[in-house]
């Protein structure tokens, strides 16, 4: 699903964020991508989502090289691809329903089946009783639920988070990873950008660490 092969990437100025970055992640595994701030975590996560390009090297999503995906379908490309933020980046000003349906119709999918959607991916993160609440109303936790809905709710087969537990406390952290093997336990693919070690180490999933922007080590725990 996920592939990095020889894989920089270089800023205006000389700062290279990543370093020859090699790395496999098949379908369905869910993983942790960890390293310390700065190491380059997200600048891999926007090399997937097509936010950044590479300098050297190739990433393959689904067998796909992305060099080869124009400016023009990358819109088309993300489709494929649930993005989660540390700071949910949710409109304030529309109620749960509307931010979760967003992505839905901005895809032109035709109302019954947003309506069908956006409620399901509500029951999947337990807010269904929350559609016509708004944001700013929600506790932390509750923010990050919708966020994840959203991302889910037009069902890619892979799941991006950056630091998505970053801001709650670890009763609520380890409520917002269950989430996410649940959607792994199905089948779509996770990968998990965060620095919070005693979770990770808790928890029987792989874990690619970056140091200084070069995968230092590759663990997996069921190994």
């Amino acid at each position: 699903m996920i592939r990095f092969t020889a894989t920089s990437k270089r800023y205006p100025g000389g700062y290279e964020a990543l370093s020859n970055v090699n790395f496999y992640i098949p379908a369905g595994q869910m993983a942790f991508l960890t390293g310390h701030s700065g190491a380059g975590k997200s600048t891999l996560l926007k090399l997937i989502a097509l936010l950044e390009r590479p300098s050297r090297g190739q990433v393959f999503i689904n067998n796909q090289n992305l060099a080869r995906i124009s400016r023009r379908r990358i819109p088309y490309f993300r489709r494929n691809i649930g993005i989660i933020f540390q700071d949910h980046q949710l409109l304030f000003d529309r109620t749960v329903f509307d931010n979760v349906a967003l992505p839905l119709i901005i895809a032109g999918q035709p109302r019954g089946e947003v309506d069908r959607r956006v409620r399901a991916a509500l029951d999947k993160v337990g807010l269904l009783g929350k559609e016509k609440a708004y944001p700013i109303t929600l506790s932390g936790g509750e923010q990050q639920r919708v966020g994840i809905a959203r991302a889910v709710v037009n069902k890619p087969p892979l799941l991006l988070a950056d630091e998505p537990t970053g801001n709650l406390d670890p009763t609520l952290s380890t409520e917002i990873m269950r989430i996410f093997e649940d959607f792994s336990q199905v089948g779509v693919t996770v990968l998990v950008a965060s620095h919070d070690l005693a979770l990770i180490s808790s928890l029987p999933y792989r874990r690619l660490t970056l140091e200084q922007g070069r995968l230092s080590t590759d663990s997996d725990p069921a190994e």
